[in-house]
């Protein structure tokens, strides 16, 4: 049963689970954390757990888009009112990073998790770098539009060369290899990549 077909008893229950997991993650650690622990945690069984998740990656990958999906939603809310296309996508690339770094500094065992669904590519991540994209098409469309970016690259071959530009920053199995780079390296690679998109 998925989701959608589920009634709000079992979508409760659903999050119930996850905010468990979430605290076990937090404090344990994702790879120190079993199915077994969660169930003795919120006094439900393995078995009605399974009803609900097919596996600990499935509760990891779950927790991970939520966390993901708010920083998708951060990165369009910061750069929605700029002013200009390229000050929005400067927002859009301080936003990734900034909230990255905040996992990677306050909340390191889920930051771990989300390191991890980076890592093997989880479909909560490539839904994340979609988004990402999704929105950097957008503000490179306006910028073209409105004559701040160059038009002859394609567009899928500009969002997708950004993308690879920001992965020291927003991929977050490198994220924390790159940290000594804040908040120095970010404006230099943003201010790289504005220079490129100049007409």
């Amino acid at each position: 049963m998925s989701p959608a077909q589920r009634g709000p008893a079992e979508h409760e229950t659903r999050e119930r689970i996850l905010s468990a997991a979430y605290e076990h993650f937090g404090q344990f650690g994702y790879d120190k954390t079993t199915v077994s622990e969660l169930s003795r945690a919120i006094g439900y069984s393995k078995a009605y757990i399974y009803r609900f998740f097919e596996s600990k990656q499935a509760i990891g990958e779950a927790i991970c888009a939520q966390c993901l999906e708010r920083v998708v939603e951060d990165a369009a809310t910061a750069s929605a009112d700029s002013k200009s296309s390229a000050e929005a996508l400067r927002r859009l690339i301080r936003t990734i990073a900034a909230k990255g770094r905040e996992l990677l500094d306050e909340h390191r065992k889920l930051y771990d998790v989300a390191a991890n669904s980076a890592t093997e590519r989880w479909n909560s991540y490539l839904a994340f770098e979609e988004g990402i994209k999704a929105l950097l098409e957008h503000i490179i469309l306006a910028g073209r539009e409105s004559g701040e970016f160059e038009r002859k690259t394609p567009l899928d071959e500009t969002s997708r060369a950004i993308l690879l530009m920001l992965q020291p920053f927003m991929n977050l199995a490198m994220l924390q290899h790159n940290r000594a780079d804040f908040p120095q390296g970010v404006e230099e690679v943003t201010n790289l990549i504005l220079r490129s998109l100049a007409p």
